[in-house]
């Protein structure tokens, strides 16, 4: 399997040809099965396979892990210049997905609601566990074990005039299975990773894990880069995934550099860091 980084946050010296952005979107390709997850805030996901030398016309099917911009926002882009890719997702929550800071940061981070309406036949909502593709299963139901991470007391579903916190009852989980094991897809893991790693576990019983990939959103508020947890709390957190017997764990995004950094002391070579470009062969 070969999967590469159309979109993450950071970009390393040497490859600012790519653009990065505040997102993630992954390409995911074994066999003669070619799948993206995500598509990051914008079109730069495109850009980027482009200069990348990857054609993005052939993709068989789109994944969006949950109902934010950073997930699904190159979604016109897709649905565009890509007539055949079948769109898996959640239903979108009633009322609009907002981050909601102090009394006055209102940030508006829903997906576009219009392309819904616009390409009616292009959307596949997915409430079941569900085989969309020869060994590519989505788990759309997340066991609920641990606690959210707490970087989600700022994002909020605004039904009219009525606030609450998001549930987040509109994220999934992708899982690909190949003959020596699973690899597991998280855009956000706003159900929490440790949840998300259990569902698997539950409904695949005694298969292992060889790869978990994505945002675990350990980041506090984005825009201080603050941490969301204490250090106790984070190393405990990397104690815990390294119980599961998971081969290699490669997170960014959300995750925020300095929880990465606490999970990297705890975990060592067991966790990566993702970058925009960054190819992973599993």
């Amino acid at each position: 399997m070969k999967i590469t980084t159309l979109i993450e946050n950071t970009c390393p010296t040497g490859q600012d040809h790519l653009t990065a952005e505040h997102g993630l979107s992954l390409l995911i390709e074994y066999d003669h099965t070619r799948l993206l997850f995500d598509t990051g805030v914008t079109d730069a996901f495109a850009r980027n396979a482009e200069k990348l030398g990857l054609d993005l016309s052939d993709i068989q099917e789109v994944i969006i892990s949950h109902h934010h911009y950073d997930h699904g926002g190159g979604l016109r882009h897709i649905l565009a210049s890509n007539p055949d890719a079948k769109i898996y997702l959640k239903e979108a929550p009633k009322g609009e997905l907002n981050l909601r800071a102090a009394w006055f940061l209102r940030k508006y981070i829903d997906l576009d609601k219009n392309l819904l309406r616009e390409y009616p036949e292009r959307f596949a909502f997915v409430q079941d566990f569900q085989e969309v593709l020869p060994r590519v299963y989505i788990l759309p139901q997340i066991l609920q074990n641990h606690p959210h991470p707490e970087g989600n007391r700022y994002l909020f579903e605004k039904d009219g005039s009525r606030w609450h916190r998001d549930d987040f009852g509109h994220e999934l989980i992708l899982v690909v299975r190949e003959q020596n094991g699973l690899v597991v897809f998280s855009g956000c893991s706003h159900n929490g990773i440790l949840n998300m790693i259990e569902t698997v576990i539950d409904q695949f019983e005694d298969v292992p894990i060889k790869a978990v990939i994505g945002g675990f959103h350990l980041i506090g508020f984005p825009r201080l880069n603050t941490m969301g947890g204490s250090q106790r709390e984070i190393e405990a957190l990397g104690n815990k995934l390294l119980s599961y017997g998971v081969g290699q764990y490669y997170t960014g995004h959300c995750t925020g550099q300095k929880a990465y950094q606490v999970l990297k002391s705890v975990m060592g070579e067991r966790i990566k860091h993702l970058h925009t470009g960054k190819i992973l062969s599993l």
